[in-house]
């Protein structure tokens, strides 16, 4: 069952199209990978997926609502992750991983810090669920990358979301700590009955051949590929990739 769509998608900056004639599925549960060379288009995609900018044409639609017209609470459905973590250097983990309640909890509770027993007791799950509970009063700067990202993925969790977006999580990583966070997001999409989906920008093929259920290329704005990630052969990423494999 379809729970996030894009329907051709299109968008320019300065007369030059990024994205164009974009449209792809995700099913609840599934972990889509998107490639692409630099420049194919896989920023822009995110951007206007994560709400940080607009679609000149076309719609993504959450659940059949259009993503565009989600506000408050319905829009925090929609969790993303970022390369560079966005965390609060100053603060614990635990303290980063509440502000994914924010959209649930009345904007005092937020301001002051004052959360209510349930969402402390949610943002410790969270922080058990990527491995890190011992780590909850640990400043965040005090965490390395591998260990902040994970935080990252808790804070995004503690949104309750129904889909998340993962922009290039492990550019920032070294190739083993890499293939754990890209498990952890893995595994979270395909626990339980229907789970959380995720679609997730990179520039490792091989780690999305490995953790990804599908895989979506981009080239030139336009998706050129959208196959399962078991038929992600070197063909196609030579198609993909214009003759040379990305590492």
């Amino acid at each position: 069952m379809t729970l996030f769509e894009v329907r051709g998608a299109r968008k320019s900056y300065d007369g030059k199209l990024a994205l164009d004639d974009a449209s792809f599925r995700v099913a609840r549960g599934e972990m889509l990978a998107v490639l692409g060379a630099s420049g194919a288009g896989k920023t822009t995609l995110f951007r206007c997926l994560s709400g940080l900018a607009s679609l000149d044409q076309g719609t993504a639609l959450l659940h059949g609502d259009d993503v565009a017209r989600l506000r408050g609470r319905q829009r925090r459905r929609i969790a993303v992750v970022f390369q560079q973590f966005n965390l609060v250097s100053r603060l614990s983990a635990l303290d980063n991983v509440l502000a994914g309640r924010l959209g649930h909890v009345p904007a005092w509770r937020g301001w002051l810090r004052r959360f209510g027993r349930a969402d402390m007791q949610l943002a410790l799950e969270c922080l058990e669920r990527v491995g890190l509970l011992a780590y909850a009063n640990q400043r965040a700067d005090a965490l390395s990358g591998g260990q902040q990202q994970r935080v990252a993925i808790a804070r995004a969790l503690a949104q309750q979301p129904d889909l998340i977006i993962a922009d290039e999580p492990v550019a920032s990583l070294d190739p083993h700590t890499g293939a754990g966070i890209m498990a952890l997001l893995s595994d979270i999409c395909h626990e339980g009955e229907g789970g959380i989906a995720v679609i997730c920008s990179l520039h490792q093929p091989e780690l999305a051949r490995r953790f990804a259920d599908r895989v979506v290329g981009l080239s030139g704005g336009r998706i050129v590929l959208d196959v399962a990630a078991g038929d992600c052969g070197d063909d196609a990423l030579r198609q993909l990739y214009g003759g040379a494999i990305a590492a």
